[in-house]
């Protein structure tokens, strides 16, 4: 007879038995359970989503900070060291992992496992901009070490505000005369809804047999008995309680990460901690306007920003709506998602990451500082930071909009005691039964090959087999390789994405 645990017994259930448990139904779960399925067609898969919606968290497009990270102007990814050099390293990473996204969106376009790719993705250039003697230094030093590398082939550098101009026209009106200006730009650019190419993958994951996707559930209890998780869910309609067992959980609940990774127990999850910011949008609403400017313009972060608040003139297309957005605009709430709770931060509070986050509280009082000053700022504050990137900016045109929540890891540091980290971070068990997704930007621009990493992790036999092996270059053919190191390969492969995916080429 079948052993009953307690947690079970409490809530009137035997527990289901299920292969794997897939909880948040953002990018990256949907990421995962695609590729699973596609690597074991037999895989008994459930999913959890609080809210009603897939994507309606970090991955919708009004929520997501930056769509189409490949760090072809993103500056944060480069930062400038004390001795005026300019460290690439991060870059060159995030522009191959987001070659690896495309190839693998270019298998679910040719399998008809999602929609036509112009429901997700569009080409759009990418553009770094900056201003005054300094900046324009580190531009041009950046520009010459990325041409290191053939991931940014194609790249253009210019100083002339009439090459500017050509650009970015909105950027350059009324642009004081005289004032120094550079940018460099990528016409390999991409704008990726990743709302919709989500809800893509999770309508094509239900169609498969073994799957199944439950809205308005939310994961209360993780707890691993007699070699499996034992998982209590509560329908948030109707009220009731179950319990599900599973050999594999992934927690890929965005902002909600955190809170389950401490409750699952795992000795990995210790010392972690997360410190949320929110934002906000400066949404134009003027369509002469909007139609004007065609680009992602990015420049500098103030002293003091976060990585993830680097100011951008961001063109955009949501619900099939060309749209123009700037920012954003940080702030903080002790929420760790949009819709959580103001309890998320003091409750995420445990004696194992205590001393980390106070430590990565004490060596970022500037970051606080910027916060505070940030959630102060006026209106009229907000048109002046609009103004140095659209001097033509007028008050009436913008309005507003809510973005998305992000928590940043705090992670154990031996010399600092707790680091605030910029990033993601995949925390898995010894035995790689469960995994969670912590951190955010890159984030969605990368899934592929975060999910990729997870794969390797917690599928360790599966993946060493022929069988798997085959599968996952079918998937992404330059599975094992380093694109940044066979220019040959990248070029053929940027070739292939461009066609499937309908962009423009260089």
């Amino acid at each position: 007879m079948q052993k009953i645990s307690k947690m079970a017994k409490k809530y009137n259930s035997t527990g289901e038995n299920v292969d794997v448990i897939l909880i948040g139904a953002g990018i990256m779960s949907a990421t995962l359970g695609v590729m699973l399925k596609e690597l074991q067609p037999d895989l008994s898969i459930e999913i959890f989503e609080r809210l009603d919606v897939a994507a309606a968290e970090s991955s919708d497009a009004w929520n997501n900070a930056g769509t189409g990270h490949s760090a072809f102007c993103e500056l944060n990814y480069t930062p400038e060291k004390p001795d005026g050099t300019v460290d690439t390293k991060k870059a060159v990473n995030i522009a191959e992992s987001f070659e690896v996204s495309k190839q693998f969106w270019s298998f679910l376009v040719n399998h008809n496992l999602v929609g036509a790719p112009e429901s997700f993705i569009k080409s759009i250039p990418h553009i770094s901009f900056v201003w005054g003697e300094d900046n324009v230094r580190f531009l041009k030093t950046r520009y010459d070490n990325l041409q290191k590398s053939s991931l940014f082939k194609g790249m253009d550098y210019a100083e002339d505000p009439a090459t500017l101009k050509e650009w970015m026209p909105l950027v350059m009106n009324e642009r004081e005369p005289g004032q120094k200006v550079a940018g460099t730009r990528m016409a390999l650019g991409t704008d990726v809804n990743f709302g919709s190419l989500t809800r893509m993958m999770f309508a094509h994951l239900q169609k498969k047999d073994k799957v199944n996707m439950h809205f308005g559930h939310e994961v209360r209890k993780l707890n691993k008995e007699n070699g499996k998780w034992e998982i209590k869910v509560k329908n948030l309609t109707s009220g009731e309680k179950r319990v599900i067992k599973a050999k594999f959980v992934f927690i890929g609940a965005g902002g909600g990460s955190l809170p389950l990774l401490e409750k699952s127990g795992i000795p990995e999850g210790n010392g972690f901690g997360g410190f949320p910011v929110s934002g906000q949008w400066l949404k134009c609403t003027n369509p002469e306007v909007i139609a004007q400017h065609d680009a992602k313009v990015y420049g500098k972060a103030s002293v003091g920003a976060p990585p993830m608040s680097v100011p951008h003139l961001d063109t955009r297309m949501i619900d099939g709506k060309k749209a123009l957005l700037f920012g954003p605009y940080a702030g903080f709430s002790t929420r760790f998602l949009k819709h959580g709770s103001l309890l998320d931060l003091p409750l995420s509070i445990k004696i194992n990451n205590i001393r980390p986050m106070i430590s990565a509280g004490l060596d970022n009082l500037q970051l606080t500082k910027y916060l505070i000053d940030q959630v102060r700022q006026s209106p009229e504050d907000r048109l002046e930071a609009l103004k140095e990137y659209l001097p033509s900016a007028k008050m009436e045109d913008w309005q507003l909009e809510v973005a998305g929540q992000r928590v940043q890891v705090i992670k154990k540091d031996e010399k600092h005691g707790g680091v605030l980290e910029f990033g993601t971070e995949v925390v898995t068990a010894a035995d790689g039964s469960i995994a969670a997704l912590l951190g955010a930007s890159p984030g969605a621009s990368t899934a592929v090959s975060i999910m990729l990493t997870l794969i390797e992790r917690c599928f360790k036999e599966q993946v060493g087999s022929p069988e798997w092996q085959q599968k996952l270059r079918k998937m992404i053919p330059s599975y094992g390789q380093k694109l940044n190191e066979n220019a040959e390969l990248l070029e053929q492969l940027r070739n292939q994405t461009t066609q499937v995916l309908k962009l423009q080429a260089e």
